[in-house]
């Protein structure tokens, strides 16, 4: 039987000067808060709100997504060897980030900013929800570029050669590109809401675009880690993995806060 595939090589630097690299991923990763920044100011020029405060709030996001997500690394999956070797948490360009992580902290310091300002949290967190699908699809299409939190093996005529994976062992037979199911379900969920606030006329129900956006995402993180390779090795003694344990309470906030949202009163 013949299987065909892609052949998936490409280099993960753009450029080099000297020892200093340029990464599509950290392009990508960049990319996303750019493109966040835009769409967030058009929602505040809507709304009229202080466009001031946009340069706050974008601080406020940068720093919790890179402290959330390196921590969430760190405790999540590799407690054990960090908790006996803090320093090396600081270490965040050797890799290791953790979605899950960075959602709490972005929650966290959204309450903070939204406090700080006297606005809705909710009114914030709806907003940053949509910019948020956004740029997870930007951060799989990073993974991609790396050749990295990749799918199990696949017989599929769209299976991926990762070339570049740093296991010699796992790059020599198709897999499933799972960064792209991920990053392109992100995409949906982004547009999604993207509808939903303008048929709105920027005025969905507080609490509506969260709940969904934490339904949607988590869901399709639940399900994809079921073709996904183990990320750390306990995982693999595991039903369901580190990934999927942290998205089952996203999902049921999820849906407790559509419950709530609609509970209120008649659409």
């Amino acid at each position: 039987m013949i299987i065909s595939y892609i052949t998936w090589a490409p280099d993960p630097e753009i450029f080099r000067i000297g020892s200093l690299a340029i990464r599509w991923y950290g392009l990508l990763f960049a990319l996303g808060f750019v493109t966040g920044y835009f769409i967030i100011q058009s929602f505040f020029k809507k709304e009229n709100i202080p466009v001031k405060l946009l340069d706050q709030l974008t601080t406020v996001m940068v720093v919790a997504t890179i402290i959330g997500a390196r921590l969430g690394h760190c405790l999540f999956y590799e407690p054990d060897y960090y908790l006996k070797n803090p320093v090396d948490i600081l270490k965040i360009w050797e890799g290791g980030l953790a979605s899950h992580g960075a959602a709490i902290a972005i929650i966290i310091g959204i309450w903070f900013f939204a406090r700080r300002n006297k606005l809705s949290f909710w009114w914030v967190i709806d907003r940053i929800a949509v910019v948020t699908a956004l740029a997870g699809f930007f951060i799989r299409m990073g993974n991609l570029a790396n050749s990295e939190i990749f799918g199990k093996p696949t017989t599929l005529p769209w299976g991926f050669i990762f070339v570049n994976a740093s296991d010699v062992s796992q790059s020599t037979q198709p897999r499933h590109p799972s960064q792209i199911y991920e990053g392109f379900a992100y995409l949906l969920t982004f547009l999604l809401l993207m509808v939903i606030y303008y048929r709105k006329n920027g005025k969905p129900r507080e609490g509506l675009l969260i709940s969904l956006f934490m339904i949607l995402v988590f869901s399709t993180r639940f399900l994809i880690e079921f073709l996904k390779e183990p990320q750390v090795d306990f995982e693999t003694q595991m039903l369901l993995n580190m990934g999927q344990l942290l998205s089952i309470p996203f999902i049921l906030a999820g849906l407790a806060g559509v419950y709530l949202v609609y509970r209120k009163k008649g659409d």
